[in-house]
């Protein structure tokens, strides 16, 4: 995703451990540019966890939130006399683990939605 790794981080490290409905809730209220990706990948988390593993929703929380950063996107802007300075349009990789609150978590690894 075009978004800074560094700005994701502040929005991951609110929703990490929380459960689904409590996640929702926090990211609709954060006034940060990353919540709106965020939420969409956390919508997507979703969705896959109910039709791929039939995992009702409501039982799901966050196991790993990670932000990792992506490739480096290089520009130059041009300044004074001639030269030039580098811009740096740094990118993502965003990912939302889900389990069950059921699952205690020696057994966290049985049914993982992942996206």
């Amino acid at each position: 995703m075009r978004r800074a790794p560094r700005k994701a981080r502040l929005v991951m490290d609110h929703i990490r451990g929380k459960s689904v409905a409590d996640a929702r809730a926090l990211l609709a209220h954060t006034p940060r540019a990353a919540a709106v990706d965020i939420s969409k990948l956390l919508e997507s988390a979703v969705a896959n966890a109910e039709n791929n593993f039939e995992l009702d929703p409501d039982d799901l929380r966050i196991h790993r939130a990670t932000v990792d950063e992506g490739p480096t996107i290089k520009r130059f802007r041009p300044r004074a006399l001639g030269r030039a300075t580098p811009i740096h349009k740094r990118t993502s990789h965003m990912t939302i683990t889900l389990t069950t609150t059921a699952t205690d978590g020696a057994a966290a690894g049985d049914r993982k939605a992942r996206k």
